[in-house]
């Protein structure tokens, strides 16, 4: 019997949700992809890639038109909280006017937009926050991430905005994320200093990319929370990790944020309320335990 299969362009296909959202798609047999990132070569060799840069609205344009896609996945972004202070052109244009092209494209073809969020729209004064919390980002990236998803408010495209918070997993070419940082930290024997002043429900890479596809599945619009099961602070999870993998915590020092001196603001009493997620996607996260497991198989950490 035959049928019609999806195409799905993933834009920031190079990053570590990229890869995996990548890795999941090519293993099934109704998608057709086509991968894009602002590099011009593709960590999966020989796959359907075509370099493109996101704030270049003619050259982003041009492989979304003819590629023809039903859905367009973005996950690419500028995500550095520090720099986005000072390089704020940059920022604007990739997390803004980035999404700005994709819609304008995505109007024209009746394409679907699936563009990834962040808690940082949030001040922390008030969390775990729900989809209907009234944004008050206190930095400049999260400034750009609800200029993004404004952006598609007013576009006119079919669009789902998924916000999510402190993404942690395995990607194969891509550089350590923080459970690995902190194992390799440790056990190189460094001392790290961690935030405990900082809240959120750390997400499991994995999860992140099953709620997209169910997203994409049942065609799913509007806003969703996607994040894991516990709100804990980042000191929590970082003796979480520290407990799965046997690690000296004597090197592992408790910090207050201030005490960082980042330029950029952070919101400290985070994290996101993924009921409706639950309810309408049917979302279940993995607990923080059975995701440091998985890692562990796949990395042999």
């Amino acid at each position: 019997m035959d049928f019609i299969k999806r195409r799905i362009i993933i834009t920031g296909a190079n990053g570590m949700l990229g890869q995996r959202l990548f890795e999941f798609y090519s293993r099934l047999n109704d998608i057709e992809l086509l991968a894009s990132s602002v590099e011009d070569d593709f960590v999966f060799k020989n796959q359907n890639y075509i370099q493109a840069d996101i704030s270049n609205r003619n050259e982003l344009k041009k492989i979304i038109y003819d590629f023809c896609p039903d859905f367009i996945i973005n996950v690419a972004a500028y995500t550095n909280v520090d720099k986005s202070e000072t390089d704020r052109e940059t920022a604007w244009k990739i997390n803004v006017k980035g999404v700005e092209y994709i819609s304008e494209a995505a109007r024209v073809l009746d394409s679907h937009i699936v563009h990834i969020s962040s808690d940082y729209i949030f001040d922390g004064k008030n969390g775990p926050y729900t989809e209907n919390d009234t944004p008050n980002p206190i930095g400049y990236y999260g400034r750009t991430k609800l200029a993004s998803e404004n952006v598609l408010k007013i576009s006119g495209t079919k669009n789902t905005i998924i916000r999510t918070n402190v993404l942690y997993g395995t990607a194969k070419y891509s550089r350590s994320d923080f459970v690995k940082w902190v194992v390799e930290s440790v056990r190189a024997k460094k001392e790290i200093r961690i935030v405990d002043d900082q809240f959120n429900n750390p997400t499991f890479i994995d999860d992140l990319v099953q709620a997209i596809n169910k997203i994409v599945e049942l065609r799913k619009e509007g806003i969703y929370n996607i994040g894991g099961s516990e709100v804990l602070s980042r000191y929590d999870f970082t003796m979480m990790i520290a407990d799965f993998f046997n690690l000296d915590k004597s090197l592992i020092k408790k910090i207050k944020t201030e005490e960082l001196n980042q330029p950029a603001r952070r919101p400290l009493k985070s994290g996101l309320i993924t009921i409706k997620a639950q309810s309408e996607l049917g979302y279940k996260p993995h607990s923080i335990i059975q995701s440091l497991e998985l890692m562990k198989r796949e990395l042999g950490l």
